[in-house]
């Protein structure tokens, strides 16, 4: 695509979406041109790694910006998986009615179930709503870089931050024996070695990730576990594989933000399963052991019995009302019949 005369991601279906996208683009150059000042200020080279730690700094802001709404859509996603015995008995109740009314009435105590655990069954696909355009912004926007150095994006026009100027001095950027610009199939042998290690650690990273949620955060025990299994074995597979024929396409400028952008999915997928476990999973049964540990070190320092001493005072207090009233079953009272 770089060494095109006609920037393709401006024609066609794709030169409308991204028309639309032209706010996020913006923001994304201004973000990206803001910190580079910020790094020659400090002293780095204008040309150079500056311009790479803008990519990996961009990735950290769309990552802080998402991550109030990932942390609301987990806690969403386990009160959905909390309350689905009782959804499945609402469905069970319903399971053969056909008719309107029945139909509207499971519908009004479904919503009514979500109401009053203040559960959200859309919510989990927010996060990936807006990470979807933000990718493609990115790799709109890397990918239009070249092209606006060279003067023949849209005429000579500019994309937000990038000018001509500058578009120029990030072209001019080459880390790790391979440029910004280049993609597989343009780099010289050095970089696509290191192209190719960038792909790898992409697509080793999202296989971490998957294999990790297999074994550690998915149910032991559900109707829907083998299913599911056979699911999380294939995306374990197919994801990293695809990731290798799209990776060695895009310029290395993308594959710097992917890869950091993977990274940071695995860490944040690393602490979801430790603090957001899937009930019935291993991870939740560490966690509740984790939980009760620090329930009983929180009672010692506060000169409180532990839980297990709670227990035992209360199973004693049981018995001992037991034998206090004799084993002796209070017999139910007959009502008396009208004459």
């Amino acid at each position: 695509m770089g060494n095109q005369t006609q920037f393709l991601l401006d024609s066609g279906f794709w030169g409308w979406l991204y028309k639309l996208l032209y706010p996020v683009e913006w923001l994304m150059t201004q973000i990206m041109s803001l910190f580079h000042k910020f790094l020659v200020m400090l002293g780095m080279n204008p040309v150079g790694f500056s311009w790479v730690m803008s990519i990996v700094f961009l990735v950290l802001v769309v990552q802080a910006c998402i991550f109030p709404l990932f942390y609301k859509t987990m806690k969403s996603m386990r009160k959905m998986q909390e309350i689905q015995p009782k959804m499945m008995r609402i469905q069970n109740k319903y399971k053969n009615k056909t008719d309107q009314a029945s139909k509207e009435a499971m519908q009004r105590e479904m919503m009514k179930l979500y109401q009053d655990n203040d559960a959200n069954p859309m919510g989990s696909c927010l996060p990936m709503l807006i990470q979807g355009p933000v990718f493609m912004c990115m790799f709109y926007t890397l990918s239009a870089i070249p092209y606006i150095a060279r003067g023949t994006f849209r005429n000579g026009g500019t994309l937000g931050a990038f000018d001509i100027p500058t578009a120029k001095e990030f072209t001019s950027t080459t880390v790790f024996g391979v440029n910004v610009a280049d993609n597989f199939t343009t780099a010289a042998p050095a970089g696509k070695v290191v192209i190719g290690i960038f792909v790898a650690l992409m697509c080793f990273c999202l296989w971490l990730m998957q294999y990790n949620s297999m074994k550690r955060n998915m149910a032991q025990n559900g109707p829907q576990n083998k299913q599911t299994e056979m699911m999380q074995k294939m995306m374990l597979w197919m994801f990293p594989i695809m990731y290798i024929f799209s990776g060695v396409a895009m310029p290395f400028a993308v594959l710097v933000y992917w890869l950091t952008n993977n990274i940071c999915n695995l860490l944040r997928s690393v602490w979801q399963i430790r603090f957001f476990p899937t009930p019935g999973s291993p991870a939740a049964e560490d966690k509740e052991k984790r939980d009760h540990k620090r329930e009983n070190e929180r009672r010692a320092k506060a000169g409180l019995p532990s839980l297990e001493e709670e227990e035992l005072e209360k199973a004693r207090k049981a018995a001992e009302d037991r034998e206090k009233n004799g084993y002796q079953r209070q017999q139910p009272s007959r009502k008396k019949k009208k004459k």
